[in-house]
């Protein structure tokens, strides 16, 4: 509250500060003192007086809101002034005044706001009724001035005379003490802190999430306890409370000991005489007992013979131990990381492959980071470059083990099923790529790959390497290329081989392979064609005279094989199929695709190796024996599913049939339409893979979300995740927990799913590198030893171990999670008869409004032809009233009604 201000002394001022801070009255007992009026300035009924803020409050005589300019007085009336005596007594602000307002005599008395202060307060009271009516009546009010100053004139200057106040000495009463003890000071440095936060991360969301405290560097931070002098407090004094207990003592006992001695007793058992037991054997009562306890005790007996009783259980229900790691980790640990260091362009990898067999040797192919306007410009020196595909080991980070060339860079290769040394791939210009590397299976076989960690110590960095550890790279041309002409027109993004127990003719239909080896593949593309190709010599293809002429000319280097001769620069497809959308001209763009069967897993945890077709270089090629186009002397299949997923370049996911079909109208052969179209992401799609445990589920990785499908099922996805904060890149399913898949992103993280702990978010997310992941591939060495290859934007692939968490699968998870897919299908049946319902039901609706629309229109008209009916009737009368009037009998035909009236 602001200071009041006051000029001249009042009878409250007049009460001094004793020593203890209470206030004392000069006056005596009940002794009041005489109010002071400004009879000295002409004005004896005006009575100076301070109301605080809180009297204004109570009076509703408030500064600047009751009291204005306009107008400055307030009437309050006598009796709330001495109410206000009674509450507050010697508080009270109108205290000095009190005789005053006590003698009063009429019932309202006048309080003026005192603006500028001109009788030394802020508000004055008038103490007559004279003064009150002259306050009201200024006329006469200033007549009366007038007079007395013309009085005042007459009146010698020796009566009134002026004293201006005079300033008095401080004396102290100990106020100034009282203001230091209360005042607070600093007893200790204060410490400051600036926080600061990068400007773009103002007002983003915070996400906070649990993580381990040991699995993170400084993550916990222990805080020991420590003696403060600054804060020991003495203890001074301290109550005790006394209780007067009994006094204990401890007394013991001896039993009384004796001598032992040996002692041994002999019983014989009571047997039954003879005659008793035969008079018990013939008895019914045991002959009833035995045949009711018979069945039982058989039960048990086989029961002993069929269980074993002495199996632990506990051991049972318990996990492997011994495994390799922490079972409690569950982070993805680096083991490896291989980046190609003698190559000056700057490369990605495009895709990834382990060997089927070789332990530690994985393949990858990469390609120049260059947009298509900046191949068409640099595309003189992209000739000087080759293309490779590398071969890298876990023995020698720094040297590949083979580089495989092709035309031009490779985006997808397969290793061939039956034999690993056969391997297929797809170019960014549209050709396949054939390598035989049997000559060299010798040489990769033998590597030193370093199956334990132990080893991974030994080897040496690059800037320790001495000259003579520098190897020389080992180089190998490819055995075939496809036609330019006949081949796809765009990058190859797919590439499959079929499964070496069938093959295909060019209709589509599915015949036994009697060979056992695989030699047909599929591919797809982006000039929206999906093509299938057999690698065996054509039967009844002849070579044209051009093409020997051109092979004349092109000399075969000596170290190239000659086991796809007769396919190079002629191979072409054996059926093509593309996807039409239906009644316009355009087609579906495929970018990935899954078969009936995925024959690319290959399953190590069981021991199971795929059996590799070694062909020595001495023995006859097995694929120049063999002829296609024999299909009419193969036994066909029957009941076999043609049926296939594909993904497209738009985010839609495809259900097609790569069976033919004859167009009835042309007799051309023509592909059928797709089962069934679903448009669930949001961006082309990376990754279309079915699961190794369930041949009916297939995950779907595109734009920023996740899908998973079920074959059969063409309502919708089991499984659709929300947008993630990145876009996805790639993904793959787990090869030994059957709820597990990673899904890699453009900024460099792995999305990991489990399905047994989250359906909604992945259950946990792990940085990887600093660039986009372009490629997943997991693999398992043995059931303590998995791996999981990632390769990003940046040319670098990163070997990861598996923690045990994500690779041992929980008890009954691959029942587990059949029912979780099982339940997702019912309520996709239960949410498509539901829309059914609803469907139904918005029809009814409908239906029920045009019938209310159709109601009130009838309504209306039949109350409309009343209502005429009713006028003419009224007319009918009005006329017959007025003939009558005038005497007549009807109106002449001249004339009308309106006439006569």
């Amino acid at each position: 509250m602001a200071p009041k201000p006051r000029q001249g002394k009042s009878p409250r001022d007049k009460k001094k500060k004793g020593k203890h801070g209470e206030n004392k009255d000069i006056t005596h007992g009940s002794e009041e003192a005489e109010p002071v009026n400004m009879e000295s300035m002409g004005h004896p009924e005006i009575y100076p007086l301070v109301l605080t803020t809180k009297t204004q409050e109570i009076f509703n005589c408030r500064i600047d809101e009751d009291l204005t300019d306009e107008q400055p007085y307030k009437l309050i009336k006598k009796q709330d002034i001495l109410a206000d005596f009674q509450n507050r007594a010697a508080v009270s602000d109108f205290y000095p005044v009190k005789k005053v307002i006590q003698e009063y005599p009429g019932d309202e008395i006048l309080i003026v706001y005192d603006k500028d202060f001109k009788f030394g307060l802020n508000f004055y009271v008038v103490g007559t009724e004279e003064g009150k009516e002259n306050y009201f009546n200024p006329s006469e009010v200033q007549e009366e001035q007038d007079e007395y100053k013309e009085l005042k004139e007459h009146i010698p200057e020796e009566i009134y005379v002026y004293k201006p106040p005079i300033s008095k000495p401080w004396v102290s009463l100990g106020s100034e003490k009282e203001i230091e003890e209360e005042s607070v000071t600093r007893s200790t440095e204060q410490i400051t802190y600036m926080i600061s936060r990068k400007r773009g991360d103002f007002g983003a969301p915070i996400k906070f999430s649990d993580h381990n405290a040991s699995s993170i560097k400084d993550a916990y931070i222990e805080c020991t306890a420590y003696p403060d002098k600054n804060f020991i407090i003495k203890q001074l004094e301290k109550d005790v409370g006394m209780q007067v207990v009994p006094q204990i003592k401890d007394i013991s006992t001896q039993t009384r000991w004796t001598y032992p001695r040996n002692a041994t007793t002999q019983y014989y058992p009571r047997e039954f005489l003879e005659k008793e037991k035969e008079t018990f054997g013939q008895s019914k009562p045991l002959a009833d007992f035995l045949n009711n306890m018979s069945t039982s005790v058989e039960i048990a007996l086989q029961q002993n013979e069929i269980t074993n009783t002495f199996i632990d259980d506990w051991k049972s229900l318990a996990e492997e131990e011994g495994t390799f790691g922490d079972k409690t980790d569950t982070h993805l640990k680096e083991y490896q990381s291989f980046t190609d260091l003698h190559n000056l362009m700057e490369k990605m990898v495009t895709c990834v492959s382990w060997h089927p067999n070789i332990y530690g040797l994985i393949a990858v192919s990469v390609a120049v980071r260059l947009s298509f306007e900046e191949r068409v410009y640099f595309s003189g020196k992209l000739l000087l470059q080759p293309s490779l595909i590398l071969f890298w080991s876990f023995s020698d980070p720094i040297h590949p083990q083979l580089m495989l060339e092709s035309p031009d860079d490779i985006f997808c290769f397969k290793f061939c099923p039956s034999n690993p040394n056969i391997i297929a791939g797809g170019c960014i210009n549209g050709q396949i790529v054939l390598w035989d590397i049997t000559a060299h299976a010798d040489r990769i076989e033998h590597i030193k790959t370093g199956s334990s960690r132990s080893k991974k110590a030994t080897l040496k960095p690059m800037f320790l390497l001495e000259p003579d550890d520098n190897k020389e790279a080992m180089y190998i041309r490819h055995c075939a290329v496809s036609s330019i002409e006949n081949g796809h027109k765009k990058v190859i993004t797919d590439i499959h081989w079929l499964s070496d127990t069938f093959e295909i003719n060019r209709m589509g239909s599915v015949f036994e392979n009697r060979s056992g080896i695989c030699c047909q593949l599929v591919t797809c593309s982006a000039d929206c064609t999906i093509c299938f190709w057999d690698i065996r010599q054509q039967k009844g293809t002849s070579i044209h005279p051009t093409e020997k002429k051109k092979e004349e000319s092109i000399e075969i280097p000596n170290d190239t094989p000659s086991t796809f001769l007769h396919l190079d620069l002629s191979w072409k497809p054996l059926s093509r199929l593309r996807l039409s959308k239906g009644e316009t001209s355009l087609d579906h763009c495929p970018v990935k695709l899954s078969l009936g069967k995925d024959h690319l897993v290959y399953k190590t945890q069981d021991k199971v190796l795929v059996q590799n077709i070694v062909v020595k270089t001495e023995e006859m090629n097995p694929y120049q024996n063999l002829e296609s186009g024999l299909t009419n002397l193969l036994r066909p299949i029957e009941d076999f599913c043609t049926k296939f997923f594909v993904g497209t370049e738009e985010g839609e996911v495809l259900y097609s049939d790569w069976k033919m079909e004859r167009d009835p109208e042309t007799g051309r052969l023509m592909t059928k339409k797709p089962v069934s179209l679903n448009t669930v992401h949001d961006g082309a799609i990376h990754t279309v893979q079915r699961s190794p445990f369930y041949n009916d589920i297939i995950l779907t990785v595109g734009g920023w979300n996740v899908a998973i499908w079920k074959e059969g099922v063409m309502i919708g996805p089991l499984l659709q995740s929300s947008c993630a904060p990145k876009r996805y890149t790639s993904g793959h399913w787990s090869l030994t927990r059957p709820g597990v898949f990673y899904i890699g992103r453009e900024d460099g993280y792995i999305d990991i799913w489990d399905l047994l702990e989250k359906t909604h978010e992945p259950a946990q997310s792990q940085n990887i590198c600093i660039t986009m992941i372009t490629c997943i591939k997991p693999w398992t060495f043995s059931a303590k030893q998995q791996f999981i290859a990632v390769a990003d934007y940046y040319g670098t692939l990163h070997i990861l171990e598996i923690p045990w968490t994500l690779s041992h699968p929980s008890t009954n998870e691959v029942s587990s999670i059949n029912h979780y897919f099982k339940r997702e299908v019912k309520h996709l049946e239960y949410v498509a008869q539901r829309k059914k319902v609803r469907e139904q039901e918005r029809k009814e609706m409908e239906l029920q409004r045009e019938k209310k629309k159709v109601k009130p229109y009838q309504k209306g008209k039949e109350q409309l032809e009343a209502e005429l009916k009713m006028d003419y009737e009224s007319y009918l009368e009005l006329e017959q009233t007025v003939l009558l009037s005038l005497g007549l009998t009807k109106v002449a035909d001249n004339l009308s009604f309106v006439d006569l009236l």
